[in-house]
C-alpha cells in the first residue's frame, strides 16, 4: 500500500456521497473512487447471504483499482457483510457504524442513545449490538423513519411535510429522555440541521458518515499511508445504473456537483471475471 493510491467507497446507491463529503472534509489530498450499485438497490431488503455477495462483488470492482483502504458507506452491508470483507481483503476496511456508534457512547450522559434508519437497518439491531457490545447499560431506542428517504431525494429539505414527518417520527424517542440521536441512514446527514431543529440543542447528532471519516483519517495515519500531496485529489464515480435524477440527487448529497458520473455494465464485469474475482473463490458464509 502507498499513499499515493485512491481510498475505495461503495454504496448500494447514491446515500453513500454523504460519506464522500467528510471523507473529502477531513481527507482534501486523498483522491476517491466511489461505486454506487444502483442497479440492485436496495441492499436492506436483500437476504443476509445476498448482501455480503454484492459487498465482496463491489469489493472487488473497487480493487482493480489498486485502493488502499475500503469504506463500506453502506448501513446494510457494514450490518452484514464487515467481517467477511475485514477477514477476506487484505487491505484496512471500515463500515459506517461503528465509528458512529463510539462517538455517540463516549458523548451519551444519560445512557439513553437514539437511532433513526431505514426500517431494515433498524430491524436488524446492527446499531443496538455494537452500542450493547460498548456498554450494557446503555439503553437504545430505534426509530425506523422510511418516508424521508424519499423526501431527501425529491429534494425537499426544508418544506413542512419533511418537518412534521421528522416530528411524527422523533417523538417517541424524545419521550424517552434521548441525549443523543445517531443518524443511521446516509441520507439523513442531507436534512442534520432540520432534525436539530426538531429535536433541539439537548440532543447531540451524530452523523456517521463524518465519524467514519475520522476513522479513516486515523487509520492512515496509524499506518503512515496519509496523502500528504499539495493539491486536492480527484473523486471517481462509478455506478451500475444511472437512476432518474441521479446529477440532481448525487449533487444533493454531495454538496457539489457530481460530473462525469460513469455507468458500469456490472453484470458483464461480474461474468468476465467470474471465479477469478478472488483467489479460490472464497465463501460469502463467511
Amino acid at each position: 500500500m502507498g499513499a499515493e493510491q485512491a481510498i475505495g467507497i461503495f454504496d448500494s446507491g447514491i446515500g453513500g456521497l454523504t460519506v464522500v463529503k467528510q471523507l473529502i472534509r477531513f481527507l482534501p489530498q486523498e483522491d476517491l473512487i466511489y461505486f454506487g450499485d444502483t442497479a440492485r438497490l436496495p441492499y436492506g431488503t436483500k437476504s443476509e447471504k445476498l448482501i455480503r455477495q454484492y459487498a465482496m462483488e463491489d469489493a472487488a470492482f473497487l480493487l482493480q483499482y489498486g485502493i488502499k483502504m475500503l469504506v463500506v458507506g453502506c448501513n446494510s452491508a457494514s450490518a452484514t457483510a464487515l467481517d467477511l470483507l475485514q477477514d477476506k481483503l487484505s487491505i484496512p476496511v471500515t463500515g459506517v457504524i461503528e465509528p458512529g456508534v463510539t462517538a455517540a457512547v463516549n458523548i451519551s450522559q444519560k445512557k439513553r442513545i437514539g437511532v433513526i434508519g431505514t426500517t431494515a437497518t433498524i430491524s436488524s439491531k446492527a446499531y443496538d449490538k455494537k452500542i450493547f457490545a460498548s456498554d450494557k447499560k446503555i439503553e437504545v431506542f430505534g426509530q425506523p423513519c422510511p418516508i424521508l428517504v424519499p423526501l431527501v431525494e425529491e429534494g425537499w429539505l426544508d418544506e413542512n411535510i419533511t418537518r412534521l414527518t421528522i416530528q411524527k417520527y422523533l417523538e417517541p424517542l424524545l419521550e424517552e429522555d434521548i441525549d443523543v440521536i445517531i443518524l443511521g441512514c446516509t441520507h439523513f446527514p442531507v436534512i442534520k440541521n432540520l432534525i436539530q431543529d426538531v429535536v433541539g440543542n439537548t440532543v447531540t447528532l451524530i452523523d456517521s458518515g463524518e465519524e467514519t471519516a475520522k476513522r479513516v483519517r486515523e487509520t492512515l495515519l496509524n499506518l503512515d499511508i496519509l496523502n500528504e500531496k499539495p493539491n486536492k485529489g480527484n473523486l471517481k464515480v462509478y455506478v451500475s445504473d444511472i437512476p432518474g435524477k441521479f446529477s440532481e440527487i448525487g449533487t444533493r448529497f454531495l454538496g457539489k456537483p457530481v460530473v462525469n458520473a460513469e455507468r458500469v455494465d456490472f453484470e458483464k464485469y461480474l461474468i468476465e471475471q467470474g471465479v477469478e474475482i478472488f483467489p479460490n473463490k472464497m465463501s460469502v458464509s463467511g
